[in-house]
Formats: C-alpha cells, sequence, structure tokens
C-alpha cells in the first residue's frame, strides 16, 4: 500500500485547507473556498503526470470506469470484451451500464492479449474494456490494431496502474477513455476516490455531465444549470481530493522506490531457476506495484503460499482463489445475481458463464504470485524477506 506509506504534513496540510474553509462541495460556493480547488487541483496535477488533455476526477475507480463507459457510449445490449483476470469492478461496471460482459484470454503479461479479443469478437461486439493489471501495460501496439481491424471502441481501465506507461505514453490515453482508482490499496491514494483521463473533448464534457446528475456547470447558481443528459452521482469531495492532491505530487518518489525495491527483490528470487516473471512488453514503463513470478504448476503454486503462511511472509497474493480478482470465484457474477432485473437478465449472456473455456489463462493465473511492493522498505527488510521467500519456494521445489 504505498500511497498510505507516505501520508505526512502534505497530506495534512491539504485537509485542513478544506476543513478550515468548510467548503467540502466540489462545484460552486466560491465565497467560502479562500481560492481552494482540490478536485480541480487532482485533476490537474493527473494532467500534468499524464500529459492527457483532460481528467474527471470521481468519487471512486468504480466509478471512473463506469464513466469512462459512458462517456465512450458504451450501454444498453453493448457486448464488450473483458478479462477474467480483474478486480470485480470492471465487470460490474459494464453489467450496471446494461453492457453484456464476453470473457476473453489473457497472456503471461496478465492482460487480454490480441490473440484473445481476436477469437472473441463477434457481428454485436462493441467494445474492449482493456485493464492494465497489477502495475503494468498490456502490449498496446498488438491490442490497438485488433481494435482499429474490427472497429472496436477500446476503454482503459488502469485502475492498478497509475504511474504506467508504454513507449513513453501513459496508460489510459491509447483508448477513447481511460480511468484511475485512488483508493486505500493504491499506490497513490485518496481514501477512496478515482479519475478519468481523455484526449476528446467530447467524451470529457459528457463525464463531466454524467457523474453530477447531468449538470452542465454553466455559471455560478447551480440550481439554474441546464442538464444535457441523464447522469448521477459519482461526485468526489473536497476532503478525499486535497489528499489526492498531496499524493500525486509524491507519485514520482514512489515509483521510483518501488521500481529501485521490486528490481532487487527480482534479482534475489531469480537465483532460483525454477521461477519465471511476467514478460512485460515494456519494462521501463513498468509502475513497480507488484512483483509477479511463476511457478511451474498451479499445484506448487498453491504449496509456496501455503508456506509463505508458516514462514510468515505477507503482502503475496494467489489470484487463483482470490474472492474478488479472478472470475472462478464469481458465482454471483456465473449466475448472475442481482438486487434486481437488469439488461443481462433481459438480452441474455453471450456466454455460457459456467462454462467457459479459458484454458490458457486458468493456467497462467494458476501458477502466477504476485508480491505487492513497498516503497519504504529498506534493505535489512528486503533481505529478510527475500530470504524468508527463498526458504518457503526451496522447500516446495525441493520436495
Amino acid at each position: 500500500m504505498p500511497g498510505m506509506e507516505v501520508f505526512g504534513a502534505e497530506e495534512k496540510k491539504e485537509v485542513m485547507d478544506v476543513l478550515e474553509t468548510g467548503a467540502m462541495f466540489r462545484y460552486n460556493h466560491e465565497e467560502m473556498r479562500k481560492g481552494h480547488w482540490k478536485a480541480r487541483d487532482l485533476e490537474k496535477e493527473v494532467r500534468k503526470f499524464t500529459g492527457a488533455k483532460f481528467a474527471h476526477a470521481v468519487a471512486s475507480g468504480s466509478t471512473a470506469v463506469t464513466t469512462a463507459l459512458a462517456a465512450a457510449g458504451i450501454g444498453h445490449g453493448d457486448e464488450v470484451i473483458v478479462p477474467p483476470f480483474t478486480y470485480i469492478a470492471t465487470i460490474e461496471a459494464v453489467i450496471y451500464a446494461g453492457g453484456l460482459p464476453v470473457f476473453a484470454e489473457i497472456d503471461e503479461n496478465l492482460c487480454l492479449s490480441s490473440e484473445g479479443i481476436k477469437k472473441a469478437v463477434t457481428p454485436k461486439t462493441k467494445a474492449v474494456l482493456l485493464v492494465h493489471m497489477v502495475g503494468a501495460a498490456a502490449d498496446m501496439d498488438s491490442v490497438t490494431r485488433v481494435c482499429k481491424e474490427h472497429n472496436l471502441i477500446l476503454v482503459e481501465d488502469a485502475g492498478q496502474a497509475l504511474g504506467a506507461f508504454y513507449k513513453g505514453k501513459s496508460v489510459g490515453l491509447f483508448g477513447l477513455t481511460g480511468a484511475f482508482s485512488f483508493d486505500f490499496f493504491k499506490i497513490a491514494t485518496a481514501g477512496e476516490g478515482g479519475v478519468l483521463i481523455t484526449n476528446d473533448e467530447t467524451a470529457y464534457k459528457l463525464a463531466d455531465n454524467f457523474t453530477d446528475h447531468g449538470h452542465d456547470h454553466i455559471g455560478n447558481n447551480r440550481g439554474m444549470e441546464n442538464h444535457p443528459v441523464l447522469g448521477f452521482n459519482y461526485r468526489i469531495s473536497e476532503l478525499h481530493a486535497a489528499v489526492g492532491v498531496a499524493q500525486m505530487r509524491k507519485l514520482d518518489m514512489l515509483i521510483r522506490n518501488k521500481k529501485e525495491n521490486k528490481q532487487y527483490m527480482k534479482d534475489k528470487l531469480s537465483r532460483l531457476i525454477e521461477l519465471s516473471f511476467r514478460p512485460m512488453p515494456d519494462p521501463d514503463g513498468d509502475s513497480g506495484t507488484f512483483l509477479n513470478f511463476f511457478l511451474p504448476t498451479s499445484q506448487m503454486a498453491g504449496d509456496v503460499m501455503k508456506e509463505f503462511a508458516k514462514d510468515g511472509v505477507q503482502g503475496c497474493n494467489y489470484w487463483y482463489t482470490n474472492m474478488y480478482h479472478f472470475i472462478n470465484q464469481w458465482d454471483h457474477v456465473k449466475n448472475l445475481n442481482s438486487a434486481a432485473p437488469l439488461a443481462i437478465h433481459h438480452f441474455g449472456p453471450p456466454q455460457d458463464y459456467n462454462n467457459l473455456d479459458l484454458p490458457k489463462s486458468q493456467e497462467i493465473i494458476g501458477r502466477l504470485i504476485s508480491l505487492g511492493i513497498r516503497a519504504t522498505w529498506n534493505k535489512d527488510e528486503l533481505d529478510a524477506l527475500a530470504n524468508k521467500m527463498i526458504g518457503a519456494i526451496q522447500k516446495v521445489v525441493n520436495a
């Protein structure tokens, strides 16, 4: 959890700016603010860091993805290609937009592959919701090529990948719209929050309207604003945005430290010939969030995680049995359990979600272990962790 690792005076100062004025609402109330506009400041910092023409802050990463779909025109009855390995919010966003998720294969880079997308395309496919998983970019050359070949709208869920780039370009800017998360567990956190980015002015204006009940935000009298579209309340508060502002200003440092610590751990674990590592198409663009490595078999990966638990190794994720990041545990999605009828109940799912044929994804995630990288580890902590991990892995591979 790198962001919260470095909470300090900077975050307190930004929050106190808001508390001392009482202006917690992101719009209007100029007379109270004393010049403080934290949501605007957060959007400015994100634009500066990513190079995006437009950024719009919202209440969460989940609402950022939902907004990204809406601003891209994805909705009722549209088939959207999605990965089986992602945070569940990706799938929820499609379903609650009225869309129909179509699951496709990932590759060892842990993101949707161009081959997987090709195989999943049907005449009804409208979009690809690409997820840049665990801190690094997908192979954007091949993915964008396939999207263009099939005339598909590309939307990017970069919830776990703020700070990741592909050949010098920020993730989130390859498609029509992109989304980041600022929740408590992310590289930069606002406690809760998210940001949509785009280079398309029309999409930005739709996002601005959509996330505040359709308000056009023209003029200084909120009660007299026009409403070009239907919307909902996805607004970020000034308090959350204030924390995000301070965190964005620490992002370069966080990424630098994490990449250094990740490389140190990778060098240590590379001594184990049984391990292989995530093959990223652009290693330089990695955000350093996770060190992802593979065991030869899923049985060995599961056994290693058991040894980690015995030896007190913390911070590792085994997504294969994780309840909310891999499709195997998503019974509520497979059975379309919901509080009320949804569009997908009317149209019917485009696949049999209980009998998906995704052997490559199953094999890859079954062998994968991900170590979350902290920005504040010192050398002694790194060495101690590496030694524990190596010892646990050796017990399994030598058994």
